[in-house]
């Protein structure tokens, strides 16, 4: 098995020991004999748990950051593309945190160390938003004054809609039908566009 292959097996392991019994009742000796290779490999990518913990991190992030970069790249209005960056980036989060049952709590509990492990993740993200917010300022669909501010705007606003979202505290007994025009109206506004048509999502 090759070297990458290795890894990712044992992050893969990790995750859902991880998620599983919780980070605090993981062993990196439990990681070890549940992938079957050995405390000395493990200990040749991993130098302790909280390091295999930010792989575990960084490789989720790494699944969202392809999922937006993929719709960036999408042959589609670039405001449908704002919409659509804004939900995969709150649904992924969700997803993530949910499905990785008992996770979730480290992930809550110890946030300063996801913020370390999330600055690649942060960074890429605010690059698509500039790539398509850039996009279209140059087919003339939206009036924005600093790119590079309005890119900084999109992101860390989901940032801060992250764990409201996660726990169903945004616009509660507002059905996600209902929330998408409202949501619409609000991007073409703070970018400038004339008010929206009902763009249709797929």
């Amino acid at each position: 098995m090759s070297v990458s292959k290795t890894r990712q097996k044992l992050v893969d392991v990790a995750r859902e020991m991880f998620a599983r019994k919780g980070f605090d009742n993981t062993t990196m000796n439990d990681v070890a004999q549940a992938s079957q290779k050995g405390r000395r490999t493990l200990y040749t990518y991993f130098r302790n748990k909280e390091e295999l913990y930010n792989a575990v991190v960084e490789c989720e992030l790494d699944r969202l950051s392809e999922t937006m970069d993929e719709l960036a790249n999408r042959n589609i209005a670039p405001e449908r593309k704002l919409f659509m960056l804004c939900y995969a980036h709150l649904n992924s989060i969700k997803e993530t945190v949910l499905r990785n049952g008992t996770l979730r709590a480290q992930f809550f509990r110890n946030i300063w160390m996801v913020e370390k492990v999330r600055r690649t993740f942060d960074r890429e993200e605010r690059d698509i938003f500039k790539r398509v917010l850039a996009e279209g300022v140059e087919n003339g669909t939206f009036k924005v004054d600093s790119i590079i501010l309005m890119a900084d705007i999109f992101h860390f606003s989901l940032k801060g809609l992250e764990v409201p979202f996660i726990y169903d505290r945004l616009g509660p007994g507002v059905s996600e039908e209902q929330a998408e025009p409202i949501v619409m109206r609000l991007i073409s506004r703070v970018l400038g566009m004339e008010p929206a048509e009902m763009w249709e999502l797929k």
